[in-house]
């Protein structure tokens, strides 16, 4: 072996370094491939998770709402400095547990905030829904702004939401509210009031909504900010008050 053998032999060794060493610079290469997509991946994901999460499903310049009218439903003080109008299904659990944060908000930012209540039933969900709709605007007919709230407030109360509330308590939730309550049938079997409802449902979906409870939270000075989900209170709470 000798000189000749000697040259081969180190040869073939610098071959298998320079194999062995691509294969590894490789493998790191394919590594940082496959990290950065899955990071790639995991930002998206959690971008969008967050974005379910705070609601904004819709964006502010897509939103196309009714002016707030005397023809609404306002609770608290119609000069506050911010408006919450909500779409509501009735017999939606979200809906029922949202209720009672806007109660709160109510509470809490009493003079600051007003809350407009607009229907939205999710007839393919809740077969009920519109005909609840229809009770609370016949309690409004008969007893104003304050009427529509008492009876709004006593249906979320009792109801066990997802089509659970029999449809023969709405005249005896009229006569819990102190409405009279053959006046109140009347109104109800009249359905004068099912387009109304299916108009505010039009219309929540032109502002963004596609599903319940879907709010817009307005400004004074025209900004349009969604509020999706039943949010806590402790959210929507810091939403307002980085507006005040």
């Amino acid at each position: 072996m000798n000189e000749n053998n000697a040259s081969k032999k180190t040869f073939w060794m610098g071959v298998g370094a320079t194999v062995i060493f691509g294969f590894v610079v490789g493998f790191f290469v394919l590594l940082g491939v496959v990290l950065t997509s899955d990071s790639s991946s995991i930002g998206s994901s959690n971008s969008k998770a967050a974005a379910a999460e705070s609601g904004d499903t819709a964006q502010a310049a897509d939103i196309k709402i009714a002016p707030v009218s005397d023809d609404d439903w306002i609770r608290g003080d119609k000069n506050a400095e911010l408006t919450i109008v909500e779409f509501s299904d009735l017999e939606c659990p979200y809906c029922k547990r949202f209720h009672e944060t806007m109660q709160q908000v109510m509470a809490q930012y009493e003079g600051q905030v007003n809350w407009v209540y607009r229907h939205f039933p999710l007839t393919s969900l809740h077969s009920k829904a519109p005909k609840e709709a229809e009770a609370t605007e016949c309690a409004g007919e008969l007893a104003g702004n304050d009427g529509f709230w008492k009876y709004v407030d006593k249906l979320f109360e009792i109801t066990p939401s997802n089509n659970g509330l029999d449809l023969e308590q709405l005249p005896e939730i009229a006569t819990d509210i102190g409405l009279d309550k053959a006046k109140f049938t009347t109104c109800l079997n009249s359905g004068k009031y099912a387009s109304k409802i299916r108009t505010q449902a039009s219309d929540g979906t032109k502002a963004g909504a596609q599903g319940t409870p879907y709010s817009i939270l307005i400004t004074k000075d025209g900004q349009y900010i969604p509020i999706n989900g039943a949010q806590p209170f402790s959210s929507v709470a810091q939403l307002i008050d980085s507006l005040l």
